[in-house]
């Protein structure tokens, strides 16, 4: 028994060599590169069991392929308009092809070199195309930082997977400085806008308050004429009424005075009411007796 169990062994271990000297594990968080004789021969970047030639044929190169946060340094940059500004960038990155980031650049301190360079120069083009006036600005709509970020990641993302394998996720800016002096004429122009703007405010309010004030001279002005037409018309017909009792007056003057009391009389007693007068007073003489009127001749 003894005899059959050690070349069991033998063999078992010999099994578990050979595998572990053709095989290879990819992990989660890994992507990995097979070199034969030091050459790169194909890739591996998703998780699981993979099979090589044994060493030294071919060799085995992990990369950690999980994502990566890079800061630019501080650096001058001209807007367009040559208004100088001082601005910092990050990228958040993952080596996505093994192949091309080692024949390209190998390790990731030479990438950090690489991608510090080029957002660099993604910052001079992209932000050298906007105003300083899209960075900062007293009209919120007319800051344009989430376009100036889209524009640089657009830039810069599509170079670096097809040159270096490298994968940009995000790119944005982290730090935004202007110099005292640029401050100063920040401030400056922004006083001075807001200036303009009050300027042309009161204006327009001037101008709608002379608009109203026309407005209302010209109706007060066509119901004072509308007013002083009825006034004048009312006053013709009086004039006209007293003419006629006037001709009544001249030509019977008791009879005029008569009918004058009875208009009275009946003006009064019009509505419903109740009244303690002296029967002596005229017009109410009238309710007693008729007076004598005598024709003339």
């Amino acid at each position: 028994m003894k005899n059959v169990a050690i070349p069991i062994l033998v063999a078992v271990i010999f099994i578990i060599m050979a595998v572990y000297l053709v095989t290879f594990q990819v992990r989660e968080t890994e992507s990995v590169l097979v070199t034969r004789f030091g050459k790169p021969v194909r890739e591996k970047t998703e998780p699981g069991l993979g099979w090589k030639w044994p060493a030294p044929i071919e060799r085995i190169h992990p990369f950690d392929s999980r994502l990566r946060v890079l800061e630019s340094e501080l650096v001058e940059t001209p807007t367009r308009g040559a208004v100088p500004v001082i601005v910092k960038s990050y990228v958040v990155w993952r080596i996505a092809e093994p192949l091309k980031f080692l024949n390209a650049v190998e390790t990731v301190a030479d990438a950090n070199d690489m991608l510090r360079s080029r957002i660099n120069d993604t910052q001079n083009r992209v932000i050298g195309q906007h105003t300083f006036g899209e960075f900062v600005n007293s009209d919120p709509d007319k800051i344009r930082f989430d376009q100036i970020q889209a524009e640089m990641l657009a830039d810069v993302q599509g170079p670096v997977r097809d040159d270096y394998g490298i994968e940009i996720k995000t790119l944005g800016i982290k730090q935004f400085k202007v110099s005292e002096d640029v401050t100063k004429d920040v401030f400056e122009r922004m006083k001075a806008d807001r200036q303009r703007r009050t300027e042309a405010t009161i204006a327009q309010g001037n101008a709608e308050a002379t608009s109203i004030r026309t407005d209302a001279d010209a109706k007060k002005t066509a119901l004072l004429a509308a007013a002083e037409g009825r006034a004048k018309a009312i006053q013709g017909q009086g004039d006209a009424e007293a003419a006629q009792y006037y001709e009544m007056l001249e030509a019977a003057p008791e009879l005029a005075m008569f009918l004058r009391n009875l208009e009275s009389l009946l003006a009064t007693l019009k509505e419903r009411a109740t009244l303690v007068l002296s029967a002596d007073v005229e017009p109410f003489i009238y309710l007693k007796e008729m007076p004598s009127l005598k024709a003339e001749d």
